[in-house]
């Protein structure tokens, strides 16, 4: 059977097709580091247990590429189409404390932002747990001149600190063909314990539910989340009235608002 010029052309079209979506397919999800970074086989093991894991480009975690700022660090971890998330775990390969965030979406959208502190230049990683227990990794290297970890906060040098402790401020923003923004602050100190004479002290739960009891998202903190942090959390929040914020500090301290 012969074949045309004009069936050869699309054969060649077809071809091309076929290889980019294959090398698409690698790239979206393969078992080797994209970052590179020696520090992967310590940190699976760490903070992840060794579990089963692919390097997957729709876990999607944004840090600029240069820290401006070693205390203030923004992060925003957004997971895409790979199934039901139950669990997206957030750490820095190389910060003397390693563990930033564990955030379980529940019924909202698999997305968080806040800030962070960093000690030094590292991958920052985030890893999203399916149904099937598959850990899905997404990362980005940070470059940063450090410090961030083990200076002072501000509010640990302020005398009227514990006025405050708690406070919480949110503001709900409306988005066109996009679920809604809910960002919220929290007043509280969020020291490392890394700093000299100043004893750890940070948030270590927070859930999100409606007016039904429902629990929303839970978010637990660790040492490196920044000083009085901001939590940015995209839902429909037509679907979820009453909106409620509640947890506590690892020294037992509530946090309890309504916030919407």
């Amino acid at each position: 059977m012969s074949i045309n010029i004009k069936q050869r052309f699309y054969f060649k079209i077809f071809s091309s097709l076929s290889l980019i979506a294959a090398v698409n397919f690698v790239y979206a999800q393969t078992s080797v580091d994209p970052l590179d970074a020696p520090t992967w086989e310590t940190v699976h093991k760490t903070m992840l247990f060794n579990e089963e894991v692919v390097f997957d480009e729709r876990v999607k975690v944004v840090v600029p590429d240069v820290a401006e700022d070693p205390m203030n660090v923004p992060v925003s971890v957004r997971v895409g189409d790979i199934g039901e998330i139950e669990e997206i775990r957030v750490f820095a390969d190389l910060n003397p404390i390693q563990k930033i965030l564990n955030f379980y979406p529940g019924k909202i959208e698999p997305f968080i932002a806040f800030r962070f502190k960093v000690q030094q230049s590292t991958p920052v990683r985030a890893a999203a747990r399916t149904k099937d227990g598959v850990w899905h990794v997404g990362g980005h290297w940070l470059d940063a001149t450090g410090g961030g970890c083990t200076a002072p906060s501000v509010s640990s040098g302020l005398a009227n600190w514990e006025d405050t402790l708690g406070d919480v401020k949110s503001r709900l923003w409306s988005r066109k063909d996009q679920p809604d923004r809910l960002r919220f602050r929290i007043m509280h100190p969020m020291d490392t314990g890394l700093a000299s004479g100043i004893p750890a002290f940070y948030i270590e739960l927070l859930e999100l539910k409606d007016s039904n009891g429902d629990l929303l998202a839970h978010i637990e903190s660790y040492q490196p989340v920044s000083e009085n942090p901001f939590f940015s959390l995209d839902l429909e929040s037509n679907r979820y009235q009453g909106l409620t914020l509640t947890g506590h500090d690892n020294n037992g301290n509530q946090i309890n608002k309504v916030l919407q």
